[in-house]
């Protein structure tokens, strides 16, 4: 994961907490949070061993919790930069999706959503779960707030909002498989598909029985 923005000069070296954070985004998001050790972390973050619990006193698990909203606080950036300058919601959307998928080759077409590879891969972790649900939400909400923006109904804004992310996570998790970005650039096509008849005759589940 790297920032939403680029700035034009060369920034002055960041603290050691921050560089901590940064990376470890970066690492879990391309490996998982059981695929990377502190040493690495540390490695990559030029960091000294003693800052590790100097600035997160349980280790790896709330350097993973701040990582986690760094990352989420990146994606909420390009939110809002996507769908400000908009003058519908398709706009915004397709916005973003470009922008992601410019976002996924910068990170060599691997890293995942920083998320769920920071956060699911405990299944008895309900700390990191909660954090995880908590931040999704976030995403959904600043859409959704977008989307209202933009004169969308509120009754219809919250599904859109939802449905938008569901179809997110799913093609960043293709493009991830497939190493290719034009998935995620290809989503905005979703959101206004609807089931043709050879489409329901091959298996439409909401086809009536019968049919």
């Amino acid at each position: 994961m790297t920032d939403a923005t680029s700035p034009s000069k060369t920034p002055k070296p960041r603290p050691t907490k921050d560089r901590l954070i940064r990376a470890a985004a970066h690492l879990f998001g391309n490996h998982g949070y059981h695929g990377v050790g502190l040493a690495e972390i540390l490695t990559k973050a030029q960091a000294p061993k003693g800052s590790m619990y100097h600035h997160f006193p349980n280790g790896k698990s709330d350097l993973a919790m701040a990582s986690a909203t760094w990352a989420s606080d990146q994606i909420l950036l390009l939110i809002a930069a996507s769908f400000e300058p908009s003058e519908n919601f398709t706009e915004g959307a397709t916005t973003l999706c470009h922008k992601l998928a410019d976002l996924f080759e910068i990170t060599g077409k691997w890293c995942g959503c920083p998320i769920s590879s920071t956060l699911f891969e405990g299944p008895d972790n309900a700390e990191f779960h909660r954090h995880a649900a908590h931040l999704f939400e976030g995403w959904i909400t600043e859409v959704d707030d977008h989307a209202q923006r933009l004169g969308m109904a509120k009754d219809k804004s919250a599904l859109a909002a939802q449905n938008f992310y569901i179809l997110l996570q799913g093609s960043w998790q293709l493009a991830r498989v497939r190493r290719d970005s034009d998935v995620i650039r290809a989503l905005p096509a979703l959101l206004h598909y609807k089931p043709t008849k050879s489409d329901r005759s091959c298996g439409d589940l909401n086809a009536p029985s019968g049919t």
